[in-house]
């Protein structure tokens, strides 16, 4: 059976690596057009030409309005208007809050939560206008819940969900669909030493797969496993008491995982200037 995807334009952002990398595999493969944009051009050159399907590579800095529009300029050039828009560029700087150097607050700031802003101001337009499109942002479980050591990381995607829940609203009766994908710990070099807490270490295709059937099917806020969302809801109607207590069994400490760990040392390096530091 033919994948409703199958020929729609699929831009990805982050797609070198990691989760990008993945999810760019899943829809090309369902058939789709797609564009990978990538801090690091090389590499997301090099991503396209190793998987199979319409795929092609892009320059892409989500953090500079014209690099991104040049970006989606050239992929309507090739294709026509895109049809859906994945936020997946990612950072994430982990240790005590009061150790998180300035650099790392501000790249995070700016690649996970502007962004994704900058992204969907520029492609949600021209979707309401043609009465059709998807914007589907990948967030995180941190979105819904603070794990220590990822407090701004946490603040960012919570920020995320937030943005995205207005701007669906203003949306509401165009055609034009939005959903969030909050997956808890993927391995990835973005999350490199750290903890899972309760739940199990995912796999960048695990998130990739979510994103497939989200498409095909969509709906505004999806949990990967799909449990967290309902045991984060139901936690959150405890008593405070019991509340701290079930989210400290459920939510790892990742001050604790990473403490005296070198595991996270060469990607952090990177935050100052990465060459692919748009990927998560």
């Amino acid at each position: 059976m033919t994948s409703p995807i199958a020929g729609r334009v699929v831009a990805v952002t982050g797609g070198a690596r990691g989760i990008g990398r993945d999810i760019a595999r899943v829809l090309a493969e369902a058939g789709a057009r797609l564009a990978i944009g990538d801090r690091d051009e090389p590499a997301a050159v090099a991503t396209a030409a190793e998987l199979s399907g319409t795929v092609r590579g892009f320059a892409l800095d989500v953090t500079d309005t014209d690099s991104f529009r040049a970006f989606l300029a050239a992929v309507e050039s090739l294709w026509g208007p895109i049809d859906v828009l994945v936020n997946n560029a990612g950072v994430m700087w982990v240790g005590p809050f009061e150790a998180e150097p300035e650099t790392a607050t501000a790249r995070m700031l700016e690649v996970n939560l502007h962004g994704v802003i900058r992204g969907v101001r520029l492609v949600a337009p021209g979707m309401r206008a043609r009465g059709q499109g998807h914007i589907v942002t990948i967030a995180s479980a941190a979105a819904r819940l603070s794990p220590p050591g990822e407090s701004t990381y946490a603040a960012t995607k919570h920020g995320v969900l937030g943005y995205l829940t207005g701007v669906r609203e203003e949306l509401r009766g165009s055609g034009v669909r939005i959903s969030v994908i909050m997956p808890g710990v993927v391995a990835t070099d973005l999350a490199a030493g750290t903890d899972t807490g309760a739940a199990k270490l995912l796999q960048p295709a695990d998130v990739a797969r979510a994103v497939l059937r989200t498409i095909e099917r969509p709906r505004f806020e999806v949990t990967v496993p799909r449990y967290i969302g309902p045991l984060v809801r139901l936690a959150e109607l405890l008593p405070q008491r019991l509340r701290d207590l079930t989210f400290r069994r459920m939510v790892p400490d990742q001050v604790a995982a990473t403490r005296g760990s070198t595991a996270r040392a060469a990607y952090e390096r990177g935050l100052a200037d990465p060459p692919g530091g748009n990927t998560a």
